[in-house]
């Protein structure tokens, strides 16, 4: 967010496994997961590092998946804080940061989920943007080889969202993406890299800004594009504004199909690594619902924003309400989990 997404039986239990081993987009057998949650917490209080755990930064509680797995999720996208697991560029991980994220990795495990795990950091390390003096790509692929290093036999592990939202980082990014693709591929052959593109990794203006990343090799030819989309009038997903009359339900269709149409037009994959709603406006639930039809068409995965139990009051939160009530956002998500007939990431042209 700126500022601040079926198999039978016998073949789940053949595949499940090794899914989870390779990170492959899927097997012959099974259709792909196309709905997934953001699990938020991990990120939380950015300018206060490193911070103090359960009062400026929260990890999912033990059990705590279980629930979203009994309601049908199985992959969840885990922003966790670069200056929290690593307080000194080049040092060593933070034991009991990457500890948690070890716990959290397993819960996935335990629950037959998978982890997309996440480097929340805009391409920034302590404001810094990755590729200048203060903060040299080869910090930035230091960091991926460490983590990859540790993390490469977790069962939990699907794959590795390498940085999320670039921005202001046109110079740089397509240099560090290469590098961070790199440094896991000395560790890690076989997990899924996502790969986030500059100016906040917006699915509307993705061909204008993202060209360059089509130059990116990975020698296992396991890169999915991720894009982030908010319908927002400035796309923030802060949604500060109430909505114009004459709003569009269409639009977060027409958001997403400038990057749907580049990655047909270039024979790449893709999924929607952030998209949120407030539950109080039936328009927008109305445009989610257009959205995920259209996603499910093109077999594009999408991970919603947000989960997690620390959210509070927070508007595009999907955490059922404290009597257990379901958000009006869940009614609509839940609608497209174990459906579209796709039998791997698309989109299909």
């Amino acid at each position: 967010m700126i500022g601040t997404r079926n198999a039978s039986k016998r073949s789940k239990g053949i595949f499940l496994g090794l899914a989870l081993v390779l990170g492959s987009a899927a097997s012959e057998a099974e259709n792909i997961d196309l709905v997934g949650l953001n699990v938020g917490g991990a990120a939380f209080s950015g300018n206060v590092i490193p911070g103090k755990y359960k009062t400026n930064y929260f990890f999912p509680a033990p059990g705590y998946l279980s629930k979203w797995r009994d309601k049908g999720i199985k992959t969840i996208r885990f922003p966790i804080m670069w200056e929290r697991l690593q307080h000194e560029l080049n040092g060593e991980l933070d034991e009991d940061y990457a500890q948690l994220i070890e716990q959290t990795l397993q819960q996935a495990a335990d629950n037959d989920m998978r982890v997309i795990l996440d480097i929340h950091n805009y391409a920034r390390y302590r404001k810094q943007i990755i590729g200048t003096d203060a903060v040299p790509i080869s910090a930035y692929e230091d960091l991926l080889e460490r983590i990859a290093k540790r993390w490469k036999d977790q069962d939990g592990l699907y794959a590795y969202d390498i940085m999320n939202e670039p921005h202001g980082a046109d110079e740089y990014w397509p240099a560090a993406a290469q590098a961070g693709i790199d440094a896991i591929r000395k560790h890690d052959t076989k997990r899924t890299l996502f790969i986030e593109g500059n100016f906040w990794s917006s699915s509307f203006l993705w061909p204008k800004f993202n060209d360059p990343l089509l130059q990116l090799k990975d020698p296992s030819d396991k890169l999915i594009f991720s894009a982030h989309l908010y319908l927002d009038k400035h796309s923030s997903g802060q949604y500060k504004e109430p909505l114009e009359d004459d709003f569009d339900t269409m639009l977060g269709v027409k958001r997403v199909k400038p990057f749907i149409d580049w990655l047909i037009k270039h024979d790449k994959q893709g999924q929607i690594g952030e998209f949120g709603i407030p539950a109080d406006e039936p328009r927008l639930l109305e445009a989610m619902d257009n959205l995920l039809a259209y996603l499910q068409d093109h077999c594009v995965p999408m991970t919603y924003w947000a989960a997690g139990s620390a959210w509070g009051k927070y508007k595009l939160s999907i955490e059922p309400t404290k009597d257990g009530k379901n958000r009006p956002q869940w009614e609509v998500l839940s609608k497209y989990i174990n459906k579209g007939d796709c039998s791997r990431i698309g989109p299909n042209g």
